[in-house]
């Protein structure tokens, strides 16, 4: 499948930045409260790399940089430019800010939304490829590297090093994947990310064989799914109907990002209505079946759809 925005000339492919660190719990909480409490916008460039950010944090120096790294491509704060500095952002003030949905991380509808900023949109290239474009429901480390060094070969990305890639995947599997620590694995190691209670992924024999799991997602509210799909429509397609096609199988939709099937995805369009108040409408006429709008998509209707979730 040689489509979708790993494909297009301009994609810059990441890599890196998680300094080998899956994301932890109450690493994006710090992040956004260290930015929001700085002082002024000029002092916000250095929070990160200030002589007292290992202290402020409480980790070590890669963490620190790991912990910007995950805030700033889940969308919750913004890393600006050299001279602005990082900024908060509307979604991460939604969720870690004064008075925000779920600033403690203890609510499944946060780890799906910060699953979905990492899969559904393409700023991680490993997420991004192995959700939409890996064929297979079983894989082992080895079987991703070699699809993504395949892939950068064909596009001609200049920083994909056999190391970096296998570090890359190697912080992938322990995002989605609870691992039994080894005898040799420090306190820090044996820290899961919040992403692990998705059940996305699940290990096959003892530490080597995994799969995805698709199916039914039972914590995963209409809220968020309704968030996902304004999400993926408003940087797909500017028309007013989008084919059940298109949500199911093309790269960085629903369907591929949450791992659904046919008939589970076409039940959750099916209640879009009520829970886009009336944004979408689901169709089936003469066997063509498609999603249609009757609004314009924002940012902004599609956080009000994520505090449903919340709410109930």
């Amino acid at each position: 499948m040689r489509r979708g925005p790993l494909y297009r000339d301009d994609y810059r492919p990441r890599l890196s930045g998680h300094e080998t660190f899956p994301l932890r719990y109450g690493w994006l909480k710090k992040a956004f409260d260290a930015v929001e409490n700085s002082a002024d916008p000029a002092g916000a460039k250095s929070i990160f790399r200030a002589d007292d950010a290992i202290a402020r944090f409480g980790v070590g120096k890669n963490m620190v940089a790991s912990i910007r790294h995950w805030a700033t491509v889940t969308g919750v704060i913004d890393d600006g430019s050299i001279l602005g500095g990082p900024s908060v952002t509307q979604f991460g003030a939604t969720l870690f800010g004064q008075g925000g949905l779920d600033p403690f991380f203890e609510h499944p509808a946060t780890a799906w939304l910060v699953h979905w900023r990492l899969a559904g949109v393409p700023t991680k290239t490993t997420w991004f490829w192995a959700f939409s474009y890996y064929s297979r429901d079983f894989f082992d480390r080895e079987q991703l590297v070699s699809g993504l060094t395949a892939l950068a070969r064909d596009r001609g990305w200049r920083r994909a090093a056999p190391t970096t890639l296998k570090a890359d995947v190697a912080c992938f599997v322990r995002t989605y994947v609870s691992m039994s620590p080894s005898g040799k694995a420090s306190h820090e190691d044996t820290l899961e990310s919040p992403l692990t209670e998705l059940g996305l992924v699940r290990l096959v024999g003892k530490r080597d064989g995994f799969r995805f799991v698709r199916g039914r997602k039972p914590s995963l509210g209409d809220g968020v799914f309704s968030y996902a799909v304004t999400d993926f429509w408003s940087r797909f397609s500017a028309g007013k109907t989008l084919s059940f096609e298109l949500l199911a199988h093309e790269p960085g939709s629903p369907g591929r990002v949450f791992l659904l099937s046919e008939e589970e995805l076409a039940d959750r369009l099916s209640r879009l209505e009520e829970s886009s108040n009336g944004l979408f409408r689901w169709s089936e006429t003469a066997g063509l079946k498609q999603l249609m709008r009757s609004g314009e998509l924002s940012a902004e209707n599609a956080l009000d759809f994520v505090k449903e979730d919340y709410a109930a």
